[in-house]
């Protein structure tokens, strides 16, 4: 094991190596639940605005249904949701990650900040949501107004995870 010597308050103390890196996954697992938490608030308001517009369960009913289920997307409305909800709040403590690491770099915590960099990764999740998931994975062609409204609503849930992660980073 390797060791580092610090002064504290005039007192040699002796720290390992492994106790930092403990620290540092503390720090790793906190900014990763903070995400989780953001990813459900924001996943909450993002399918608050997309289900009444577009009048349809999120894509991920059909992805259950393709891969785990038996019968029609419409079939599983339940675990379309609850499959939304876990993307989203894996997605939000993957974004966490990111930003909180990028905020610490910078010294910069506020909601401006997690705002803008919130809008590009919601940005970015709608793009690979269009052109990977949608597209390649689940062979669904949206038309011109159903992509308006997926990017829309990503857009709308990265703004509002980063507006929350920036209000709350350390």
């Amino acid at each position: 094991m390797e060791y580092k010597e610090s002064v504290r308050k005039g007192k040699s103390v002796v720290q390992s190596v492994s106790s930092r890196e403990s620290v540092d996954a503390i720090t790793i697992a906190r900014s990763f639940s903070r995400g989780l938490v953001g990813g459900l608030i924001a996943t909450l308001v993002m399918t608050a605005y997309r289900i009444p517009i577009a009048r349809s369960l999120p894509p991920t009913a059909a992805f259950w249904a393709q891969f785990v289920g038996e019968k029609e997307a419409s079939e599983y409305p339940v675990h379309g949701l609850v499959l939304h909800l876990v993307y989203g709040m894996v997605g939000g403590g993957i974004f966490a990650l990111l930003f909180e690491r990028r905020v610490v770099e910078s010294g910069q915590t506020d909601e401006k900040s997690g705002t803008m960099w919130g809008a590009v990764y919601g940005f970015l999740l709608s793009v690979f949501g269009i052109h990977v998931v949608l597209k390649r994975v689940l062979r669904m062609n949206p038309q011109s107004d159903e992509r308006f409204i997926f990017h829309v609503s990503h857009l709308i849930y990265g703004v509002t995870l980063g507006a929350w992660l920036g209000s709350r980073a350390e």
